[in-house]
């Protein structure tokens, strides 16, 4: 069996949906496609919601909009005696996107309960016309079976669960084509629509895969691989053949958005192979993600990078003992919900600083403040502080640490064309050294990182 995930652009226009259904229907075997909305709808659910809840009567015209969208794809792409059950069920969806959107406007509010319902008919719809379109295909409803539970204000997967609802879910497969929404769940206490955040469609895909020990995860997207850096900023970068689930995990953690960096955890786990392939450019080889390379030399695989950052930075005799205070930061943060990038010692013995979203830095300050106090209170900590606006320039590759001097070398070429390096990370990693600059030198020492890593 092999899973297929199908993002938004691959969804998008009756062109990249023409694709999909060649590219599913060239695969032999059994197949579960799963697929995001139409590209952009998400964000139009979401900014008509807003508009709805302001009272801007302007919401009816989105909503009509909407319908026709997905009734032009419908009448292009939809078999003649398929077409009326697909439209009818579409247009019960909006029925009750309408509907929810009219209560907003009355009550002048928009309640997260709600917007999860309304972002979710995006799949609902997208789904059920794919497996319309797809022959032999059968739809099924990732609210059946994808369950969630609260942690620290987030819905997450319930992993147990959910992959048990998957195996009897999926058994009725008996040799078809499966189609899902992604993205989509419900909590498993209340019953009440949640879901998986951006990019959980992807991790919706890899939850069928693990669930299944599927042959292998393909991911449909819209560039052929994963690449040695975001093309955008050095037209000279190219597409990654082969990487380790390790610098996949790296590099989407550092600002690579080819996946969603949760999808990877449930595969690595049961070593099932990730292929990156274009839905608009099939023929492509796209970029194979598996088990590690056992490459001796250590090659690097590629730059990314993540702005909008912030660094706290702790000050004293305590932070000498670095495992101490490595150890007590981080168990901190994770009893707070609070995801670190890095720590590091930006250049002082006696210092020691941990960098995390710019979003979440004032209540990571106050998390540190109350961790250290009795250290604040007794010299041993003189000062903890906060520093905004900045970036994070991350190198991966396996056995990084052979390429011996590698840190030091990127500080100095960053520092010889002006950048100021505000703390490294090298040495806590096997697989990547991180650098923090501003954000405004983000781009300039990208391009000087790849160049000097490429070149």
């Amino acid at each position: 069996m092999k899973v297929l995930k199908f993002g938004g652009t691959s969804v998008g226009t009756i062109e990249s949906l023409r694709n999909v259904k060649s590219i599913v229907e060239s695969l032999e075997g059994e197949k579960i496609v799963i697929v995001s909305a139409l590209g952009g709808l998400t964000d139009r659910l979401i900014a008509t919601a807003k508009k709805a809840s302001e009272g801007d009567a302007g919401f009816e015209q989105d909503v009509k909009e909407m319908a026709i969208r997905h009734h032009d794809i419908i009448d292009a792409l939809v078999a003649e005696e398929a077409k009326d059950y697909v439209r009818k069920t579409t247009d019960e969806f909006i029925s009750q996107l309408e509907d929810v959107y009219r209560g907003l406007s009355l009550i002048r509010d928009l309640p997260e309960r709600s917007m999860n319902q309304i972002v979710s008919f995006g799949e609902r719809m997208s789904s059920v016309i794919v497996a319309a379109i797809i022959k032999d295909a059968k739809h099924f409803d990732s609210l059946d079976y994808i369950k969630t539970e609260k942690w620290f204000n987030r819905n997450i997967a319930d992993r147990g669960l959910t992959e048990q609802l998957i195996r009897d879910t999926f058994s009725e497969l008996q040799g078809a084509t499966g189609v899902a929404g992604g993205f989509i769940s419900r909590d498993r206490d209340s019953g009440e629509i949640t879901n998986l955040g951006r990019g959980g469609s992807d991790y919706t895909a890899a939850l069928i895969a693990a669930a299944l020990d599927a042959e292998e995860l393909q991911i449909w997207t819209d560039v052929n691989g994963f690449m040695t850096a975001d093309p955008r900023i050095i037209p000279e970068a190219r597409v990654i053949p082969r990487m380790s689930f390790i610098e996949s995990m790296e590099l989407c953690s550092f600002g690579a958005k080819v996946i969603y960096p949760p999808t990877i955890y449930p595969v690595f786990h049961k070593n099932i192979p990730i292929k990156i392939l274009n839905t608009h450019n099939p023929s492509a080889p796209g970029t194979l993600i598996k088990e590690s390379k056992k490459e001796p030399e250590g090659g690097i695989c590629g730059v990314s990078s993540v702005r909008n950052t912030a660094m706290i930075t702790v000050e004293g005799d305590l932070t000498v003992n670095v495992a101490a205070i490595n150890s007590r930061t981080y168990n901190a943060m994770a009893r707070n919900g609070i995801s670190v990038y890095l720590v590091a010692q930006p250049g002082s013995d006696v210092s020691f600083s941990v960098a995390m979203t710019s979003a979440e830095s004032a209540r990571a300050l106050k998390v540190l403040e109350e961790e250290f106090a009795p250290e604040l209170q007794n010299g041993e900590v003189r000062s903890i502080q906060s520093t905004a606006d900045l970036a994070i320039i991350a190198v991966v590759g396996e056995a990084i640490k052979k390429h011996h001097g590698l840190g030091d070398r990127l500080v100095h070429t960053l520092q010889r064309h002006g950048i100021d390096v505000k703390a490294i990370s090298d040495g806590a990693s096997e697989t990547t050294i991180a650098l923090v600059v501003d954000n405004s030198n983000v781009e300039r020492g990208l391009q000087l990182v790849h160049g000097a890593c490429f070149s």
